[in-house]
């Protein structure tokens, strides 16, 4: 091994070439002075770690430890940043105001104490007035902060310091965390197996593409100038984040790295963007925007350069941007003070080349970090221009909502300022399940295609890092139809906050036979939306109002968030009708929950004549009807039609090949087996093509019809 025996990465002897740091410990001691007094006493202890690490390996050192964390590459002009074992959680607290606090003069090369964690891009709703996003089939907490009263940190010298900002009584929990990193740092532990695989995108590129399109349509009636459109890459994980991130942030080396781990998930990111950074009343943000595939000979990637320097499209979009961070930092900063330096500057990032610009100002005096976010978040250059037009876009034509990825990842210390992220290229995990978000900037003269294969050349350098293939497309019919523009403003999603419901059938007998399904699903949906379970009484309620009601007949039993109150709707059956189907394009549905806003529906069904709207996603792949459950029947059974591809069992009179609607909202896109009801059973005419295996269900309908 290396170094006398140390194990690779590490060594236990100081360089030759710097001796022990007198000028670090003069301004140790200068900081020390200024906490007593502007801290309630504090003091900051800063210790030499005693072992030279490599930072990827050095990461590993708190791998089994309370909610870890490491950033590496720049950091508040550290090299690496690494810390564990929380003092304080801050899940409760408003993220923004968590983040706020005095803003004093920086004391360069120490940060002794940090809150650590993500902002999920949906914070964005809690300052700009946009509608609600399109579901998530697996998402990660809205945000994630910690505060750490103790921190491993390399400085700029390659040389490594354990540093606590702390109280007199920490003392021995700080020493315990010392020694212990100290003991491991002598003797590291090897990084783990771990793999990803089954990589899908979700839309395809395809169904991508026709987002990107039905976008430039609006640009070019001139709804808003630009929107970042994104799409999902998901896959299955083993072994342990952290392991994965270190591979590949040792090949790629992102200035801005940052691994996260916590019960809810973790967060292995390798972004190239800075988004703030602050120090003092001095703020920067860097915008990257503009984007080329690097290529794989010298020549040729130097054309890719010169083509990106020159491409109007691309300076465009990156002007705008721009443009939009000033007014942002115009906002909280002084009068004069917001200025570009580097304006377009080549920059490389994983696999592509960028262009960036720096973007600076100074904070008015009354202005912390919290206002300071407030103003600038979500991110400009992940959002779009005009950025609420440009997120309410987002909202229309994204098929999954956006989580950690296009927030902000960072730490904030009193002492070192503000230093957050782009969370971009940034993997996100939960359980077994990984995924990827990829896009880029549409502007009027994109293409659909060229914006899926840009996010397929931003995937192909990060699933190479990790040593996984890309993702495979995802099914996607030829004639699946675009989304349609409903008017210069998108039709919003239901907001989930007005409640959730449950139509019930009530049986001759005044009794409700699939009680119990229906109560699990009302359940699921409390706990998720909410939070809360359903109130005790819930199912003696539906009972009660089963009895004195219609026989047979049908309950609507709606959840009321506000007042956790359950209210019920009886009505007798409707007899069957012909119905007329119209395919309406909602990217992603409206969710797994039935939701009692139907404000969508009724903005969509004010544009057809008489027809049920039939909603199908980018892909062309059927999702639910207005008014019905749409299923398909085959040879062994029904399919319900949706995404997931749910299937269950059928009556005997219905016969395979028929289209069947049930008219009630028994079943939606939950995804299991459901009860089929004979009595709703309809015939359905042609009206509009699906995709082709609808298409000939349809006209099997129509011909039986006769």
């Amino acid at each position: 091994m290396p170094r006398g025996g140390d194990p690779p990465g590490t060594s236990n002897r100081r360089p030759a070439s710097r001796p022990p740091a007198i000028e670090d410990v003069k301004v140790a001691q200068r900081i020390t002075a200024a906490s007593r007094t502007s801290r309630g006493g504090r003091l900051l202890r800063r210790e030499p770690l005693g072992t030279r690490l490599d930072p990827w390996v050095a990461a590993r050192l708190v791998r089994d430890h309370e909610r870890p964390f490491a950033l590496i590459g720049s950091w508040c002009s550290a090299r690496a940043v690494i810390g564990s074992e929380p003092v304080e959680v801050l899940a409760d607290r408003d993220p923004f105001e968590a983040l706020d606090g005095d803003v004093g003069e920086p004391a360069p090369g120490v940060i002794g104490e940090a809150i650590v964690g993500y902002l999920g891009f949906q914070l964005g709703r809690r300052v700009e007035p946009v509608g609600p996003p399109p579901p998530a089939p697996t998402a990660l907490p809205a945000f994630a902060l910690a505060r750490y009263d103790h921190v491993l940190v390399c400085d700029r010298h390659g040389d490594w310091w354990l540093e606590a900002l702390c109280d007199d009584d920490a003392g021995e929990r700080i020493d315990d965390w010392f020694r212990r990193l100290r003991e491991a740092a002598r003797r590291p532990a090897p990084p783990g197996p771990a793999r990803t695989r089954d990589w899908r995108w979700a839309p395809s590129a395809q169904g991508h593409g026709r987002a990107v399109d039905a976008l430039v349509k609006r640009i070019r009636f001139g709804d808003l100038f630009q929107a970042n459109l994104c799409v999902r890459s998901e896959g299955r994980v083993e072994g342990a984040t952290v392991d994965l991130w270190a591979a590949a942030g040792r090949e790629l080396g992102p200035p801005k790295a940052a691994w996260i781990e916590g019960p809810w998930g973790s967060l292995a990111s390798l972004s190239p963007e800075t988004f703030l950074r602050r120090e003092g009343r001095a703020v920067e943000s860097v915008p990257i925007k503009g984007t080329r595939p690097r290529a794989g000979d010298a020549a040729a990637d130097a054309a890719a350069r010169e083509a990106l320097l020159r491409s109007g499209k691309d300076r465009a979009e990156h002007v705008m941007i721009v443009d939009l961070v000033r007014n942002d930092l115009g906002r909280v900063c002084a009068p004069g003070s917001i200025g570009v330096a580097e304006m377009a500057a080549l920059t490389a990032g994983p696999g592509v080349w960028h262009l960036s610009s720096r973007v600076r100002g100074t904070l008015r005096e009354e202005v912390g970090d919290g206002a300071l976010l407030r103003a600038t978040f979500p991110p400009g250059s992940v959002t779009g221009a005009p950025k609420v037009a440009a997120l309410e876009a987002i909202n229309e034509l994204e098929s999954t909502a956006r989580s950690a990825y296009t927030g902000a990842i960072g730490l904030r210390s009193p002492l070192a300022g503000l230093d957050l992220s782009v969370a971009i290229r940034t993997f996100e995990r939960r359980g077994s399940r990984i995924w990827l978000g990829l896009g880029g900037a549409v502007v009027a003269d994109s293409s659909g295609a060229a914006e899926a294969a840009e996010a397929e050349a931003k995937e192909r350098a990060l699933m190479a890092a990790i040593g996984a293939d890309v993702a495979r497309g995802a099914t996607s019919s030829e004639i699946a139809p675009g989304p349609r523009r409903h008017g210069p403003r998108p039709l919003r999603r239901p907001e989930p906050s007005r409640g959730i419901f449950e139509t019930i059938r009530v049986d001759r007998a005044g009794a409700v036979p699939a009680l119990v399904p229906h109560l699990r699903r009302m359940s699921a949906g409390a706990r998720e939306l909410y939070g809360r379970d359903l109130p005790a009484n819930a199912a003696d309620l539906i009972r009660d109002a089963a009895a004195a009601g219609p026989r047979p007949g049908r309950l609507r039993a709606e959840l009321e968030p506000a007042g956790w109150t359950i209210a019920i709707a009886r009505s007798g059956l409707p007899p069957p009708a012909a119905v007329r189907l119209r395919s309406v394009v909602i990217p992603g549905g409206l969710g797994a929950h039935k939701l009692v806003d139907r404000s969508w529906w009724d903005a969509v069904a004010a544009g057809l004549d008489g027809e049920l709207a039939l909603a199908v996603d980018l892909d062309g792949l059927v999702l639910e009807a207005s008014r019905a459950n749409v299923f398909a029947l085959k040879a062994l059974g029904v399919t319900h039609l949706i995404a997931s591809g749910a299937t269950g069992s059928l009556r005997e009179n219905i016969h395979p090949g028929e289209i069947v609607l049930v008219d009630q909202f028994i079943d939606r896109t939950i995804g299991r087996p459901r009860t089929f009801y004979e009595h709703a059973a309809v015939h359905v005419e042609f009206a509009e093509p699906v995709c082709p295996v609808m298409r000939r269900w349809l006209a099997r309908a129509a011909a039986a019809e006769g």
